[in-house]
Protein backbone atom coordinates (compact mmCIF):
# COMPACT_ATOMS: atom_id res chain seq x y z
CA UNK A 1 0.00 0.00 0.00
CA UNK A 2 1.01 3.58 -1.03
CA UNK A 3 1.21 6.15 1.39
CA UNK A 4 -0.36 8.22 -1.27
CA UNK A 5 -2.50 7.65 -4.34
CA UNK A 6 -0.14 9.53 -6.84
CA UNK A 7 -1.47 8.72 -9.74
CA UNK A 8 -4.72 9.94 -8.94
CA UNK A 9 -3.35 13.04 -7.38
CA UNK A 10 -1.23 13.77 -10.62
CA UNK A 11 -4.51 13.45 -12.62
CA UNK A 12 -6.60 15.80 -10.71
CA UNK A 13 -3.33 18.08 -10.31
CA UNK A 14 -4.06 18.23 -14.24
CA UNK A 15 -7.11 18.72 -14.17
CA UNK A 16 -6.94 22.10 -11.80
CA UNK A 17 -3.95 23.36 -13.35
CA UNK A 18 -6.09 23.09 -17.05
CA UNK A 19 -9.08 25.10 -14.89
CA UNK A 20 -6.54 27.72 -13.74
CA UNK A 21 -5.08 27.79 -17.23
CA UNK A 22 -8.65 28.51 -18.75
CA UNK A 23 -9.38 31.44 -16.02
CA UNK A 24 -5.18 32.58 -16.33
CA UNK A 25 -3.93 31.68 -19.81
CA UNK A 26 -0.55 33.88 -19.24
CA UNK A 27 0.04 32.63 -15.86
CA UNK A 28 -0.08 29.13 -16.87
CA UNK A 29 1.66 29.47 -20.40
CA UNK A 30 4.07 31.79 -18.49
CA UNK A 31 5.05 28.79 -15.79
CA UNK A 32 5.03 26.21 -18.88
CA UNK A 33 7.98 28.95 -20.40
CA UNK A 34 9.43 28.96 -17.31
CA UNK A 35 10.07 25.06 -17.35
CA UNK A 36 10.90 24.52 -20.86
CA UNK A 37 13.60 27.09 -20.92
CA UNK A 38 16.37 24.91 -19.33
CA UNK A 39 15.95 22.29 -22.43
CA UNK A 40 16.69 24.99 -25.09
CA UNK A 41 20.25 25.70 -23.94
CA UNK A 42 20.59 21.58 -23.82
CA UNK A 43 23.36 22.15 -21.09
CA UNK A 44 22.33 18.80 -18.71
CA UNK A 45 20.23 16.43 -20.16
CA UNK A 46 16.87 15.75 -19.19
CA UNK A 47 17.66 12.94 -16.89
CA UNK A 48 19.48 15.59 -14.63
CA UNK A 49 16.94 18.07 -14.79
CA UNK A 50 14.49 15.79 -13.27
CA UNK A 51 16.77 14.70 -11.01
CA UNK A 52 17.18 18.27 -10.00
CA UNK A 53 13.77 19.08 -9.60
CA UNK A 54 13.03 16.24 -7.34
CA UNK A 55 15.74 17.38 -5.38
CA UNK A 56 14.11 21.06 -5.06
CA UNK A 57 10.81 19.44 -4.75
CA UNK A 58 11.30 17.78 -1.70
CA UNK A 59 13.06 20.53 -0.71
CA UNK A 60 9.76 23.08 -1.23
CA UNK A 61 7.76 20.05 0.12
CA UNK A 62 5.08 20.40 -3.26
CA UNK A 63 3.49 17.18 -3.55
CA UNK A 64 2.86 18.08 -6.76
CA UNK A 65 5.81 18.81 -7.96
CA UNK A 66 6.68 15.04 -6.44
CA UNK A 67 4.46 13.44 -8.70
CA UNK A 68 4.83 15.00 -12.26
CA UNK A 69 8.76 14.73 -11.70
CA UNK A 70 8.87 11.16 -10.66
CA UNK A 71 6.40 10.28 -13.17
CA UNK A 72 8.51 12.25 -15.34
CA UNK A 73 12.05 10.65 -14.35
CA UNK A 74 10.89 6.84 -14.60
CA UNK A 75 9.97 7.76 -18.03
CA UNK A 76 12.92 8.90 -19.08
CA UNK A 77 14.36 5.67 -17.45
CA UNK A 78 15.83 7.13 -13.95
CA UNK A 79 16.56 4.45 -11.58
CA UNK A 80 15.27 4.45 -7.73
CA UNK A 81 19.22 4.48 -7.16
CA UNK A 82 19.63 7.31 -8.97
CA UNK A 83 16.58 9.02 -7.27
CA UNK A 84 17.89 8.20 -3.63
CA UNK A 85 21.29 9.85 -4.80
CA UNK A 86 19.55 13.07 -5.48
CA UNK A 87 17.30 13.28 -2.66
CA UNK A 88 20.53 12.54 -0.42
CA UNK A 89 22.00 15.42 -1.88
CA UNK A 90 18.80 17.85 -1.16
CA UNK A 91 18.62 16.11 2.31
CA UNK A 92 22.16 16.85 3.13
CA UNK A 93 21.73 20.80 1.54
CA UNK A 94 18.53 21.39 3.79
CA UNK A 95 20.74 19.86 7.01
CA UNK A 96 23.27 22.36 5.68
CA UNK A 97 20.41 25.11 5.48
CA UNK A 98 19.40 24.49 9.21
CA UNK A 99 22.80 24.32 10.08
CA UNK A 100 23.61 27.87 8.93
CA UNK A 101 20.73 29.17 10.01
CA UNK A 102 21.34 28.09 13.52
CA UNK A 103 24.21 30.57 13.26
CA UNK A 104 21.89 33.20 12.42
CA UNK A 105 19.86 32.69 15.21
CA UNK A 106 22.31 32.42 17.78
CA UNK A 107 23.79 35.78 16.03
CA UNK A 108 20.10 37.07 16.40
CA UNK A 109 20.02 35.77 20.33
CA UNK A 110 23.77 37.54 21.01
CA UNK A 111 22.22 40.76 19.35
CA UNK A 112 19.10 40.55 21.65
CA UNK A 113 21.44 40.44 25.02
CA UNK A 114 23.14 43.33 23.94
CA UNK A 115 19.84 45.61 23.30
Amino acid sequence: MHMHDWNTYRQQLFAGVGELGKLSPDTVRGYMALGGAGEKTGHLDAKTRELIALAVAISLRCDGCITVHTDAARKLGVTREEIAEALGVAISVNAGAALVYSTRTLDAFAAAEGA
